[in-house]
């Protein structure tokens, strides 16, 4: 395979998750009696540009199709991040009536929803019909379509050009890297701004972080590898920031190389420094993910078999991409967690992919008072423990499995 941005040839492996179904093709009960696809779930560095991406297998149509069960507004964690991003976007560009804002994967209109909410003109580009649908519920007008050059010159020849573009983890998750990010600088106003959030390889790597590992996610970001993508397609990054979602992610500043009109902070020359100094240009740095990866593996397979030697009822909450790749890669099926709760109905009455695992409602919580609940999606452990506070009532505990096994 050749790296997906400076077509230099794959050899160093970051991990090697076997073979796993698409982490949101979620089961029914009618296609639980026909074969899943499973694809190989591999990772590699590219130790030119290091830029980490998955080998690939799966098609970005099969794993974002019509049914694609993501919706962002079901964490309120999320919707505050997105209330606090849109104010302080205003202020910080000075947007107002007259500007156009954009946002690329604009899912069910979480982020949007408050950019209208303020009377400024925006659009969505949303290409799963599930979520698109959800988004215009909320009188967000969205195109369903995948983003690229050839969609930006389009909305720009209607006069759609854009002050500001949204890319929240979304940059992952494009094949063709490359073709995304010339489209934002196509898209761009003259002195139009582009900001990217995505989970920080650093703090991947640092926090043993591999169940954010799947096939939906093409890519794994250091700013060291985004920072030379964006150069070589017409985009300047001019200030970062790091913010505490997804485990530890970057907030990116964007601008055209050609017409921007922001100075560069100190924060992005220090940032590289730093990315530098822990190895992250150096084949070391990655050697070691794997063994770590295992230790995590095992952990969760002793624990859950010790609590069902003692009778102890283990269950799980959120049906997310995290906890389908921690789950299949330890091979954990319904005879070791009883079932995972998700608040989205889009999920409920269906069933985890490759492990079967039945997704069901909250309420099967105050039915059966199970001993311990995992909690898939840690990133939110805070959110849910307190949602969820309630099963301390029976002497029910939280855990989590990353980076490190934890019980309360």
């Amino acid at each position: 395979m050749k790296c997906r941005h400076c077509n230099t040839g794959l050899e160093l492996t970051l991990i090697d998750l076997g073979n796993a179904p698409p982490s949101n093709a979620y089961l029914t009960e009618s296609t639980l009696r026909v074969p899943e696809k499973y694809f190989p779930l591999r990772v590699l560095v590219c130790t030119e540009c290091w830029l980490v991406q998955t080998e690939d297998y799966a098609g970005i149509e099969e794993l974002f199709d019509a049914e694609y069960a993501y919706f962002s507004s079901f964490s309120t964690t999320w919707l505050r991040h997105a209330e606090r991003y849109v104010a302080e976007m205003i202020e910080r560009f000075e947007l107002n009536t007259s500007s156009n804002v954009i946002e690329v994967a604009a899912n069910d209109g979480y982020l949007l929803q408050y950019v209208k909410a303020k009377g400024i003109p925006c659009l969505g580009i949303e290409p799963t019909a599930s979520t698109a649908a959800a988004a215009c519920k909320k009188g967000i007008t969205i195109i369903e379509e995948f983003f690229g050059p050839q969609l930006a010159r389009r909305l720009v020849s209607q006069g759609n050009g854009a002050d500001l573009m949204v890319a929240n983890n979304v940059l992952a998750h494009v094949p063709d890297i490359n073709s995304f990010v010339q489209g934002f600088t196509q898209l761009l106003k003259p002195q139009g701004v582009a900001t990217f959030e995505f989970p920080h390889l650093m703090r991947l790597v640092e926090q043993a972080q591999f169940d954010t590992i799947y096939h939906e996610h093409f890519s794994y970001l250091s700013l060291i590898a985004v920072k030379r993508i964006f150069d070589f397609n017409g985009l300047q990054i001019f200030d970062i920031e790091e913010i505490p979602t997804h485990g530890g992610s970057l907030r990116v500043f964007a601008q055209r190389k050609d017409e921007g009109k922001h100075n560069t902070t100190i924060k992005v020359e220090m940032m590289l420094a730093r990315e530098a100094s822990v190895g992250m240009r150096t084949k070391k740095y990655y050697t070691e993910f794997q063994e770590r990866a295992n230790a995590i593996k095992h952990n969760l397979i002793k624990f859950l078999m010790e609590s069902k030697r003692q009778g102890k009822n283990v269950v799980a909450y959120g049906a997310a991409a995290k906890g389908n790749t921690l789950l299949n890669y330890a091979g954990v099926g319904s005879d070791l967690l009883s079932f995972v709760v998700d608040r989205n109905p889009a999920k409920q009455g269906k069933f985890l992919p490759g492990t079967h695992i039945p997704i069901v409602d909250e309420e099967h919580l105050h039915k059966e008072h199970p001993d311990y609940v995992v909690i898939l999606p840690w990133n939110l452990k805070a959110e849910i423990t307190e949602q969820l506070a309630y099963i301390r009532k029976w002497n029910g505990k939280f855990v989590t499995f990353v980076p490190v096994l934890s019980v309360d």
